[in-house]
């Protein structure tokens, strides 16, 4: 898409696969930039250009479409739900379980991850191929090499399953430009948890009690829409800031980022705010 004058990293798993611990790629590390080629990142901090600075520097090339598809720049805006959100929701968290983690290999690694339109491994190797299993848009999709097999789930609202592909790389997004920002903080990963189906990572000194989970989900028992949260180890908190519902936090809700003129700065200040008071307190 770029040509030959950038490298590009994006925020989706690639192949080849990673055969040893920790078994999965981290698509936004900088890694080896060719001479001559200008590093293309999807967050500040970790290259030499944004996708958001591509999109407009090369206008010719309307990459804006593109980009915005796969939460890299351009960045279009969170809708309102479908009705059917919660049930789909629901099943594609059973899939996710039962179906998209288990393929992974080796089988003791569960962690998922954002891929365009939804959800899936990271490449793994299986018979000496590259392969990925992953949800697209309500469909099941298995990749070995470049061979994909297609499958709709029962179930499954088509637009209910890209409204949460949405909220995963809108928050996988948010959450890669955050990690950026605290790279001295020692974070996670940026992964996908099939038990909770949350999509989050940790940073902070754990021996120091600033540690805590940055993350976002599509809902639980105790929420019945998406929300964004931080949720601290070990560190007593209280305060305006805590807000959170069924669990030690603070919580910034779907609705509330619907409102915002600035959804990515809402979500990054929300995140930034908490770390701000967890390091300071």
């Amino acid at each position: 898409m770029l040509g030959g004058d950038y490298e590009a990293r994006v925020l989706e798993p690639s192949p080849p696969a990673v055969t040893e611990e920790p078994y999965t790629d981290d698509p936004v590390a900088p890694g080896e930039v060719p001479e001559g080629r200008s590093l293309v990142s999807p967050v500040p901090h970790r290259g030499d250009l944004t996708w958001d600075e591509v999109v407009e520097l090369e206008r010719e090339l309307g990459l804006g479409p593109w980009a915005a598809e796969r939460w890299l720049g351009a960045f279009k805006r969170l809708e309102p739900l479908p009705d059917s959100f919660a049930e789909t929701t629901k099943a594609l968290h059973q899939v996710a379980e039962a179906v998209v983690a288990p393929a992974r290999k080796p089988e003791s690694e569960i962690s998922l991850r954002f891929t365009r339109g939804g959800f899936g491994t990271p490449f793994f190797e299986q018979d000496g191929r590259d392969c990925q299993v992953r949800v697209e848009r309500g469909e099941l999709v298995r990749q070995s090499g470049h061979d994909e097999q297609r499958e709709p789930i029962d179930a499954v609202d088509p637009e209910a399953a890209t409204a949460l592909g949405d909220l995963y790389g809108f928050a996988c997004s948010v959450l890669e430009e955050f990690r950026a920002e605290q790279a001295d903080e020692d974070p996670s990963k940026v992964l996908l948890w099939p038990e909770h189906f949350d999509i989050a990572m940790e940073l902070g000194s754990d021996a120091r009690g600033k540690r805590a989970n940055y993350g976002a989900s599509p809902g639980d028992e105790d929420h019945d829409e998406p929300y964004l949260y931080v949720g601290p180890w070990s560190a007593e908190v209280s305060g305006d800031l805590w807000n959170a519902r069924g669990f030690k936090g603070a919580e910034l809700t779907y609705s509330e980022l619907l409102e915002a003129p600035d959804q990515r700065r809402a979500a990054l200040d929300f995140m930034r705010e908490r770390y701000r008071a967890l390091r300071d307190a």
